[in-house]
């Protein structure tokens, strides 16, 4: 059995030889295409193809002038490269706890942890649903920016909007096992003009051009370097994967969405948690999390391994690993509701194709080997 499967094959690769044809590997005509189909897809002016949500986020950082005396309001429930860009920029992530049913952001928990301080508000979307992203932008002081971790909700909504309509600027991830995937990348869409300009430069190394642009027309133009910037521009190689994925992925949404409702179903009456759905939200079901008893965790993970079940844990509570931990002296009682998931936390598989015996095989053995661990 397999943990996740994408859903590419060989005949993908006809976009990769179609660039191979052409004297320009990296970011170039192919990419324009795909953030142009970017800015139709999220409704949004601008977009901007990076080399992953990292890299994105830190350039996103650099365009908004956010640095050292800075503070970053992050969830404590994430994956720690978001937490991570913020520590590298030089600023302070000011962790929040989230709602224990939903495992996201709240606008007040983000309202309360706001100073004169605070310059960013970095809400996930964890496991594919959006955050109440309206209430957080009411909640907020206006001089308050608000950058979406969209690694795991590309096709997400909340009351019919997708990412980027409440927010200064949305970043996804195009990670191998993303629901839209090149292996490596990701992307920026935003509304804000002026920090789409600024962004064009941050992605790369702060230039004023890049290399198609340096030599368009068949003439050598000059560039400056007005901005520090970071390497984060996405290749056409890989940016040619990604134009069919994007055109079939709401299409293809009711599949995985089909395996989700599956797996609730068969586990609503056990003595498991499950990440509770708002009314409104349209998850991208990027992942699909169990929570059992902390202390049983590790024996339900063993258990589901010897009956051929890979598992993975997504995630831990980001204040409490060593690194904050030991430089911030944070303890399990700061974030409860996301230390508590984050210790009893199990990824089950799940992708579109999922063999039905396999489903099956994942369902079986929680309820046999599983749950008489934790009752």
């Amino acid at each position: 059995m397999q943990f996740y499967r994408h859903g590419l094959s060989s005949a993908d690769a006809k976009g990769i030889a179609e660039v191979l044809d052409t004297p320009f590997l990296t970011s170039g005509a192919v990419g324009k295409k795909v953030e142009a189909q970017l800015c139709a897809f999220f409704g949004q002016p601008h977009a901007l193809l990076v080399n992953s949500w990292t890299n994105g986020a830190l350039a996103a950082l650099l365009a908004m002038d956010i640095g050292p005396g800075d503070e970053v309001i992050v969830p404590a429930q994430t994956f720690i490269a978001t937490a991570n860009m913020v520590e590298l920029i030089g600023a302070k992530p000011v962790f929040v706890d989230v709602d224990p049913d939903t495992l996201l952001m709240t606008p007040e928990g983000a309202a309360k942890a706001a100073t004169a301080r605070t310059k960013l508000a970095m809400p996930v979307h964890m496991y594919g649903q959006m955050c109440d992203m309206k209430g957080l932008r009411a909640a907020l002081p206006k001089t308050v920016r608000i950058l979406e971790d969209c690694a795991h909700c590309f096709e997400g909504t909340r009351d019919g909007e997708p990412p980027g309509k409440h927010s200064d600027l949305a970043i996804f991830s195009f990670y191998a096992t993303k629901n839209v995937t090149c292996g490596e990348g990701g992307a920026i869409v935003t509304g804000d003009a002026e920090l789409h300009a600024k962004l064009q430069q941050t992605r790369l190394h702060g230039m004023s051009a890049i290399a198609a642009d340096r030599f368009k027309s068949g003439q050598y133009r000059h560039w400056d370097m007005a901005r520090l910037g970071v390497k984060a521009n996405l290749p056409d190689l890989l940016a040619a994967l990604l134009p069919d994925q994007i055109a079939t992925i709401r299409a293809r949404l009711p599949a995985r969405t089909a395996l989700v409702e599956r797996y609730r179903h068969a586990f609503a009456n056990l003595p498991i948690r499950l990440a509770k759905l708002d009314p409104g939200a349209v998850s991208a079901d990027h992942l699909f999390p169990i929570h059992v008893k902390p202390a049983k965790r590790d024996e339900a993970i063993a258990a589901l391994n010897a009956a051929g079940v890979p598992v993975t844990v997504n995630y831990r509570s980001v204040p409490t690993l060593t690194y904050y931990r030991e430089k911030y002296g944070y303890g399990p009682g700061d974030f409860p509701a996301s230390y508590e998931w984050g210790e009893g936390e199990i990824t089950l598989p799940l992708w579109p194709g999922m063999p039905d015996a396999d489903i099956e095989k994942v369902i079986e053995t929680v309820k046999t080997a599983v749950v008489p661990l934790v009752r």
